[in-house]
């Protein structure tokens, strides 16, 4: 290692010389899993995000100081997280017998009608959170964290920067995800523990950084999008779906609304959701609407302005980024989040539709 870079919440950033490679190269270590790399330490890397060139993991990460291994976790927790592969985590799930919060998540049938927010990329997530914050400011927004992206929220520096700026009241890494605020086991623990525990008026749920697609009708991370509009729906929540829409995407299948949005809301989640149309102006507004249009079929289709969210989302501490691409280059990406946000909190303390 030759050189310390940037630090956020659980990351080290580092430069790190190789063997027969001039130009070294930069690496990420959780100091958690690995403890805290110094100048001069031998790092035992893996290179696969590196060499692949992946755009939101361009990184190498390190695997281990072989010369200076952590001390042996001791816990507390025993919920383990990335699960039989050489990284796996010990936690504290908020939900498992040791925790201080396991008798509140234990008796906890609801969310109270808590508003939760579906997105299929992370990179909504700023974005949602500043539709809703503007709305209402003082907005108390939970963020639970799928596995179908990164595996550590600790990957996440925009959601280290919404924390420290007092927008995001905390994360639940939920599934085989970990690194948040609260640990849980599922995405139904994780709403309950962001209502119960953290106090939430809001959740958001997204996958970590990061996507999996493969061009095919169902072989993509964010069909859990669909299903946690079910478990919001199940939990007595009120689902609203935020629409991934795009502008600036070269790829058919995701210009305007995305097929995985079509997929995950209009197959996928069998409860009923507010899907949230941004009204975008001149004909790529019209294609939005009309692309969303069979959604009614299921849910109830709700079109909604972008009057000042444009102003909302410059004033955010954190880079704006979505599929390489920020917001002069696919503004409409994040006017649909925060649209969803903006509708989410004027439902924030409304009783639920048929509701006594």
């Amino acid at each position: 290692m030759t050189e310390v870079g940037r630090s956020w919440s659980g990351v080290l950033e580092i430069d790190v010389a190789l063997a027969g490679d001039e130009a070294g190269c930069r690496a990420l270590a959780y100091t958690a899993l690995v403890g805290e790399p110094r100048v001069g330490d031998r790092v035992l890397l893996n290179t696969t995000a590196l060499a692949m060139g992946l755009g939101t993991g361009g990184y190498a990460m390190v695997v281990a100081l072989p010369d200076r291994l952590p001390p042996d976790p001791t816990g507390p927790g025993h919920l383990v997280k990335a699960r039989y592969t050489p990284m796996q985590a010990t936690v504290l799930g908020a939900d498992e017998q040791d925790s201080p919060h396991h008798a509140v998540l234990r008796d906890a049938d609801g969310v109270d009608g808590m508003p939760v927010v579906t997105a299929d990329l992370h990179s909504a997530v700023p974005a949602i959170l500043a539709g809703a914050t503007q709305r209402v400011p003082g907005l108390r927004v939970a963020y639970v964290m799928l596995d179908g992206g990164a595996l550590p929220a600790w990957f996440s520096r925009s959601t280290a920067e919404l924390r420290s700026a007092g927008l995001l009241s905390g994360v639940v890494t939920v599934g085989q995800s970990f690194g948040g605020d609260l640990e849980t086991v599922t995405v139904h623990t994780g709403l309950l523990a962001a209502r119960h525990v953290l106090g939430a008026d809001l959740a958001i749920v997204a996958q970590g950084p990061g996507n999996l697609g493969t061009g095919t009708p169902w072989g993509f991370s964010g069909v859990a999008t669909g299903e946690a509009v079910n478990a919001a729906a199940v939990l007595n929540g009120r689902p609203v779906a935020s629409l991934r829409v795009s502008e600036g995407d070269a790829r058919e299948r995701h210009l305007g609304v995305s097929h995985h949005s079509l997929t995950a809301y209009g197959r996928i989640a069998l409860a009923r959701a507010d899907v949230v149309v941004p009204l975008l102006p001149g004909d790529f507004g019209a294609r939005v609407r009309a692309q969303a249009a069979p959604l009614t079929q299921r849910h109830t289709v709700l079109e909604v302005g972008v009057e000042g969210l444009m102003e909302a989302l410059r004033a955010l501490p954190v880079r704006l980024s979505t599929m390489g691409r920020g917001l002069d280059a696919d503004a409409a990406a994040f006017l649909a989040a925060a649209a969803a946000g903006r509708h989410a909190a004027g439902l924030v303390g409304r009783p639920r539709r048929g509701a006594p």
